[in-house]
């Protein structure tokens, strides 16, 4: 069974273009996370999912650059993409993560994907239910489901949010949810890589605790921002999309 991490990554995000490639510790912050994925034991192959836009060119050099896989497809149909990009890589399991998570932590991502394979459920996440802080989000998934899901469903919204149609029907495709312990539980934490501020915070805590520890977990971010409670003031004013 070869399980693949999928990256959604392009250059012409409407908040904050170019966000993927801006640099914290040297280091463009996609760098960081295919960093992250790496480290996690069960993944086999990387595969970044960008689109066949001329902008996302640099993003294909990226891909070449780390050693990893790369595909490219429809900007707007995400579920075609990815599943061209689990493809290309010959998976039998998607992690699909996206770019915007730079600080994810690879122990929550594997933990993700040892829960779905000890269990018959066909969607695995952390991220569905809201507990852990957002920019942790993991979800797994069979190739063959996704393929399924994408057959009986044409709404545009499905395809741009890939997993939207599971999620919507956890009687076809049957769900486990990952809750946070106590010392991870801070859903309303915004970590994840939306706008100019989110940017500021993320590159603060890269460079303050990569130095020790390039692979820092969840719990050390936590532990961090409440050493530096006005450090939460940097992005409290971003609004999220949620979890569509």
């Amino acid at each position: 069974m070869k399980i693949v991490a999928t990256i959604e990554a392009r250059m012409t995000s409407s908040r904050l273009p170019g966000k993927v490639l801006l640099p914290a510790q040297g280091k463009p912050m996609l760098y960081h996370l295919v960093n992250r994925l790496k480290a996690v034991p069960s993944i086999r192959e990387i595969i970044l999912a960008t689109t066949i836009n001329a902008t996302d060119d640099v993003l294909i050099d990226f891909a070449r650059q780390e050693n990893i896989l790369h595909y490219r497809g429809s900007e707007e149909d995400v579920m075609s993409r990815v599943i061209g990009a689990a493809e290309t890589a010959r998976a039998d399991v998607i992690v699909e993560i996206t770019g915007d998570c730079p600080i994810i932590d690879p122990d929550l991502v594997e933990q993700t994907i040892q829960m779905y394979l000890h269990h018959e459920a066909a969607y695995v996440s952390n991220t569905h239910i809201s507990s852990y802080p957002g920019g942790m989000d993991t979800q797994v998934f069979s190739l063959e489901s996704l393929k399924r899901s994408a057959t009986m469903t044409d709404d545009s919204l499905d395809h741009e949010h890939v997993s939207l149609h599971m999620r919507n029907h956890p009687e076809i495709f049957s769900h486990i949810h990952l809750i946070a312990p106590p010392s991870l539980h801070w859903p309303n934490l915004g970590l994840t890589l939306d706008e100019q501020a989110d940017y500021i915070l993320l590159k603060r805590i890269i460079e303050t605790l990569s130095p020790k520890n390039p692979l820092f977990s969840c719990l050390d971010t936590i532990q961090l921002l409440k050493q530096n409670p006005d450090w939460l003031e940097i992005n409290r004013h971003v609004i999220r999309k949620g979890n569509t």
